[in-house]
């Protein structure tokens, strides 16, 4: 079974046209170069804002897509809601996904503590939430992605698999 991933980049000036998103295709590249297994991708542009992020979600649970990375609004500023609308969509947190993103991109810039990604599980999609910079994107994204695709499984999504030069998927032993 073909794996559907989508993107979902947040961002008011790119979705009126204003600047371009870097966020959406980093994400698309960095999923490209690490799954191995049969994979489509579908991307959006959305508003910031609770409401959007939280029906942009919802429609994606609804139409099935296994993993959801939506890029963008997760930093203090007023208009930064992605986690509020995140948070109306996800049934299970997981916690975790976020520590480990702020831990790894503290190494590298001393405002990650100011980043609010998270991640969650609602019907059969894991939902992670990342910043919108492309090489954060790489970095919160390597710092998780080993623990994904055994989430997946556990959740009843579409299999995938890594390339173990880049990412070496953890999965127990039976």
């Amino acid at each position: 079974m073909t794996a559907r991933a989508a993107i979902v980049t947040v961002s008011d000036r790119a979705s009126r046209g204003e600047y371009e998103d870097k966020g959406g295709p980093a994400c698309e590249t960095w999923l490209r170069g690490v799954v191995t297994s049969p994979l489509t991708v579908t991307r959006d542009i959305i508003l910031d804002g609770r409401e959007s992020v939280a029906a942009t979600l919802r429609r994606l649970v609804a139409e099935s897509a296994d993993l959801i990375l939506v890029t963008g609004g997760t930093g203090p500023s007023p208009r930064d809601l992605t986690p509020e609308g995140a948070a109306e969509v996800i049934e299970k947190s997981l916690d975790g996904f976020g520590e480990e993103m702020r831990r790894a991109s503290l190494r590298e810039v001393p405002t990650a503590i100011l980043s609010r990604q998270s991640a969650g599980i609602a019907g059969k999609s894991l939902i992670i939430t990342l910043p919108g910079k492309p090489a954060a994107i790489a970095t919160c994204l390597d710092a998780v992605f080993a623990a994904v695709p055994y989430c997946l499984d556990l959740i009843g999504a579409a299999r995938i698999e890594t390339d173990p030069a880049r990412i070496v998927a953890f999965r127990p032993k039976a």
